[in-house]
């Protein structure tokens, strides 16, 4: 594998981004000798950061997160903000969200130092589903709610229509499910926007066979063997 995708594994740099910035600063040993950016790395190769070992972890851990809103999908911030990497072990080397949610946005999140995994759950041939609640602020016209419904066009291109379900109105906001394959960023949220209507609320409650159920805010739990193979 690509030099700087063993550092990320390894828990020794946060992303592959961040790993190449260890590389391209001479901090990374590989060998004996300073590495380059390009180079590949296997278990047998001696790999040392700042003159320390860098292995990979020796088992996968697949984890299911509740993630609060105000914390980064990030597993540092140079700013100092809160992140996800402060709600789960920080004992399991190379572990890694899959995708991302945005500092508003609730729910679940996946986390993994399996990069095969990692890479099959976001990439965008898997269309492995994402199921949303959502809160909609009342009033609006219910033609608004047909052009989400539609998929509507964004700057990026046309959203798949989503599937809509369990549509709850009340005084003062309307709810709903909706699922979706596609994992562009804040597609959900420019959406809803595209289309007319206030979002209030957003929680990701499933991704694929594995559901948020009533794991509490802030807490994180072990993917069943079920819900695994249900990803792969």
């Amino acid at each position: 594998m690509r030099l700087q995708a063993f550092l990320a594994r390894s828990g020794a740099a946060p992303s592959r981004r961040k790993a190449e910035a260890l590389i391209s600063a001479g901090r990374v040993q590989l060998n004996g000798r300073i590495a380059s950016l390009g180079e590949s790395a296997s278990p047998a190769d001696r790999v040392l950061l700042d003159g320390d070992p860098v292995k990979l972890p020796s088992a996968h851990a697949y984890l299911a997160l509740n993630k609060p809103a105000g914390y980064l999908t990030t597993l540092n911030d140079e700013r100092g903000r809160k992140t996800v990497a402060e709600l789960v072990p920080q004992s399991i080397p190379g572990l890694v969200p899959i995708g991302r949610l945005d500092a508003a946005t609730v729910g679940l999140l996946l986390f993994t130092n399996d990069g095969s995994l990692a890479h099959h759950v976001t990439h965008p041939s898997s269309e492995i589903e994402k199921e949303y609640e959502l809160a909609l602020r009342n009033p609006f016209p219910e033609e608004r709610l047909a052009a989400l419904a539609a998929g509507p066009h964004l700057e990026d291109g046309k959203m798949f229509p989503p599937r809509i379900t369990n549509l709850r109105r009340g005084p003062s906001q309307t709810t709903l499910n909706l699922t979706i394959h596609e994992g562009r960023n804040r597609i959900i949220r420019r959406a809803c926007e595209a289309a007319g209507l206030d979002l209030k609320g957003l929680k990701r409650v499933r991704v694929g066979p594995v559901r948020l159920g009533s794991l509490r805010e802030g807490r994180y739990r072990s993917l069943t063997s079920d819900e695994l193979a249900g990803l792969r």
